[in-house]
């Protein structure tokens, strides 16, 4: 069964959105709640989450472009899985777990951070990251 994408309701005081990116592709599977793209407003950035599991059929809508309330933006194939196409999948899969954690590293925030105490964060285990910083030395 195919299923609209649509705008959400927008803030009363705001007419239209941009729809900045997507984060699925045409063809690529989508489970419930996966954010499916993202829209900024001049006051909000918004999620457009995935209402079901299945495979994102069509794209009507390109990034860059302003959009309005209820606006459809894709089309959501329920309960279908994409077709397997051979190695890309995995070199795909790879590319998403490494994507974050370099996207970690560009924070500007976390880079001055960690320079003010001359540390690298690929240094810290998950448990040590926090512990790290929460130690008081004995007085």
């Amino acid at each position: 069964m195919a299923i609209e994408i649509k705008v959400p309701q927008l803030p009363e005081s705001v007419a239209d959105a941009t729809l900045v990116t997507w984060h699925k592709q045409a063809g690529q599977t989508v489970t419930r709640d996966e954010n499916l793209a993202d829209l900024e407003t001049d006051k909000v950035v918004l999620e457009v989450p995935a209402p079901v599991s299945g495979v994102l059929k069509e794209i009507r809508i390109v990034a860059g472009t302003s959009v309005t309330s209820g606006q459809v933006l894709a089309v959501l194939e329920e309960g279908v899985a994409a077709a397997p196409v051979g190695a890309k999948p995995a070199v795909a899969a790879a590319a998403t777990v490494a994507a974050p954690a370099a996207a970690a590293l560009k924070s500007p925030a976390r880079r001055k951070f960690l320079s003010w105490f001359g540390l690298a964060w690929a240094s810290f285990t998950a448990a040590r990251r926090i512990s790290t910083f929460l130690h008081v030395p004995d007085a």
